[in-house]
């Protein structure tokens, strides 16, 4: 009895990437309805834009003091001073945002501290803003 030496294939067999392609294709075209799109507010013609208030900045300096427009205020003052800037006219229309500085020298705990505050004044946008030693 002889035997047949089985000659090697030399094309590649495509038919599973086919299977796999197909399946993924289903996948997509079921789920694809599903997505939400986002939704984009693009301005009307002739509208005006509004001019956003400059951010109040809150200066923290490494002995735990606060500084405003160049003043210093220890912790209850910083409070009632944020909340007199907060509470100005144009504010009522446009809300102003907090900026809270400090250098790497000021420790963790006064950054959070005057975030803290931030957040009894009811402050809903605040910024970190980062100032290296001069």
């Amino acid at each position: 009895m002889r035997t047949r030496k089985r000659r090697m294939m030399n094309q590649i067999n495509v038919v599973p990437y086919i299977d796999v392609t197909l399946v993924l294709l289903v996948i997509f075209m079921v789920t694809a309805p599903m997505t939400n799109p986002g939704v984009v507010d693009l301005p009307k013609v002739g509208q005006a834009l509004k001019q956003v208030a400059a951010p109040i900045i809150v200066t923290v300096k490494k002995d735990g003091l606060a500084e405003i427009d160049g003043k210093k205020f220890q912790r209850d003052a910083l409070l009632f001073e944020i909340k007199k800037q907060l509470n100005t006219k144009d504010s009522a229309n446009n809300p102003r945002s907090v900026v809270v500085a400090a250098d790497e020298k000021t420790p963790y705990g006064k950054v959070i501290e005057v975030m803290d505050l931030l957040k009894q004044a009811k402050v809903d946008k605040v910024g970190l803003l980062f100032k290296p030693v001069s």
